[in-house]
């Protein structure tokens, strides 16, 4: 049965987890463990305490805090009272927060109070003091024990809903529509100021049934989530399916190669999720041997680039079972594409699968060529929250949305991301696309990562720059990467220029920021 049928809206989901699932394990934190009976609890007195602050149907409640249980309670309890969920980026600063926070016209925010040496609370006050301040904004909820005057601490939050009858909370969540707005997921930035895609209940309840369902999410899965929540990938694909097939949540606030394996090991871990440069890492770790990683069953990835090699290893190495590639963005639900358990190896490392049920997809070239991926279907956002312009130049009248993705269909309908439009240059007439160059030259076995940019040249117009990390122990230089480059792929893709890195810079999700390069 379809989710958007069977639960009607995320609060009626949150409630059939915690009857259909009572006793088993929801949420795992250090050393606390909560059943899903227990989770049902606490998200309804959050949901006490969001009506007894104010929050009406449709206000927006946003969150600035990294992976957590309370995270998880907040957001749903916001979500249950009827509020519009905002997930706030955690590597923003003070300014960025501050914007978003602004043009959504958030009346609660839930902020943690320090994270990574930051305090999120100061950086906060900061911004508002030095720009156009908040009006809208009543309250200020920290997520610990401790808050300024001015604030409130999670606990007395708590608390202060204890007045409110469980039989109002109940009639409140009941009422909440499917076709309500649950969510204002905001881009990640990666290529201009953040857009925020309006997502509706009933399109993530559809969408994460078919997720959990392609992907094989089952009741009893240990499921390690360090896809950050702010990010569709670990909010939807991680807390709501786990909810939708009673698996257990372990939130990992930040990714530390050694948490994940002691994670992994320590709790029998058997769904990870991510980006590629996670497995890569934990494949590459060097006491990957004394963990026992053997519970590993299932692994969901997607990028421009997914080295075959990757797919290979974690079959063979470690032994996992299903390794599934999926394309998507926030502006269709998170969820376009996925491959399917059972596909061949090369086509869950090339391409990203096939459209899901209930979309299409088409690619503005002619078959087995580049052009800008398209897609329609009930994934697509009702639009860009407050910004009717932004959404007519991505959102036509026939509902198909422009993704600016560069990709290519084969006659299977499997797509293949190579690029976003944006990051295209051009060498000399010709189209390169930098992560189809990134695929070839990932292949080298002394790169361990790499991102290529378009740079001016004088005869050219433009060429590509190698910035590349290498693999412990090599020594390979530019001028060896760039004389293997042009034997192995056409001279307009050879980057003309190699840098080598410590590190390359990504968000929280595991995204390169080739602004930061350029």
């Amino acid at each position: 049965m379809r989710g958007d049928l069977e639960w009607g809206s995320v609060p009626g989901l949150v409630r059939s987890a915690a009857e259909r699932y009572a006793d088993d394990e929801a949420v795992v934190e250090g050393r606390t463990r909560i059943s899903y009976a227990e989770l049902g609890a606490r998200v309804e007195r959050s949901a006490a305490a969001c009506m007894a602050n104010g929050v009406e149907p449709g206000d927006r409640v946003a969150i600035w805090a990294p992976n957590s249980l309370d995270w998880i309670v907040a957001a749903l309890g916001a979500v249950s009272a009827g509020a519009v969920l905002v997930p706030v980026n955690t590597r923003f600063k003070g300014v960025e927060a501050a914007d978003v926070l602004r043009r959504s016209g958030t009346r609660l925010l839930f902020v943690t109070g320090t994270f990574l040496g930051t305090s999120y609370v100061a950086s906060l006050r900061r911004a508002v003091a030095e720009g156009p301040g908040l009006p809208e904004l009543a309250q200020v909820v920290v997520l610990s024990d401790d808050a300024p005057a001015d604030f409130r601490t999670w606990k007395d939050f708590l608390a202060s809903g204890e007045g409110v009858e469980p039989a109002e909370v109940r009639a409140r969540s009941t009422a909440v529509d499917g076709s309500w707005p649950s969510d204002i997921v905001f881009t990640s930035g990666t290529t201009g100021r953040p857009k925020g895609a309006v997502i509706t209940h009933a399109q993530t309840l559809r969408a994460y049934e078919v997720w959990s369902d392609l992907a094989g999410l089952r009741r009893g899965d240990r499921y390690l989530i360090v896809n950050p929540f702010f990010h569709t990938f670990g909010y939807k694909a991680g807390v709501i399916a786990c909810l939708m097939r009673g698996a257990t949540m372990i939130p990992q606030p930040v990714f530390n190669v050694d948490t994940a394996l002691a994670n992994i090991a320590a709790e029998r871990v058997s769904v990870l999720p991510g980006p590629p440069t996670l497995h890569q890492s934990l494949l590459d770790h060097a006491s990957r041997d004394t963990y026992d990683l053997s519970a590993l069953r299932l692994v969901v990835t997607g990028a421009a680039v997914v080295p075959l090699r990757l797919v290979e290893r974690l079959h063979g190495e470690l032994g996992v079972e299903t390794v599934l590639t999926a394309y998507g963005l926030s502006e269709a639900s998170g969820i376009v594409t996925m491959c399917r358990r059972g596909d061949p190896l090369p086509v869950i490392a090339s391409t990203s699968g096939r459209a899901i049920p209930g979309t299409e997809v088409r690619v503005e070239a002619p078959l087995g060529e580049p052009g800008e991926v398209l897609v329609r279907g009930f994934n697509v956002m009702r639009g860009y929250y407050g910004d009717e312009a932004a959404t007519a130049e991505v959102l036509g009248e026939d509902g198909w949305l422009r993704t600016g993705d560069v990709g290519v269909l084969d006659g299977e309908g499997n797509l293949r991301i190579t690029d976003r439009i944006k990051d295209m240059f051009i060498v000399g007439g010709f189209n390169a696309y930098p992560a189809e160059i990134e695929q070839l030259l990932g292949l080298h076995p002394d790169v361990a990562d790499v991102a290529v940019i378009g740079v001016p040249d004088t005869r050219l117009g433009e060429v590509g720059k190698a910035y590349v990390v290498r693999r412990p122990g090599s020594v390979t230089t530019g001028d060896d990467l760039i004389a293997w480059a042009r034997r192995e792929m056409a001279n307009y893709k050879v980057p003309r220029a190699v840098k080598f890195v410590p590190d390359l810079p990504r968000n929280a999700s595991g995204k390169l920021l080739k602004r930061n390069l350029r």
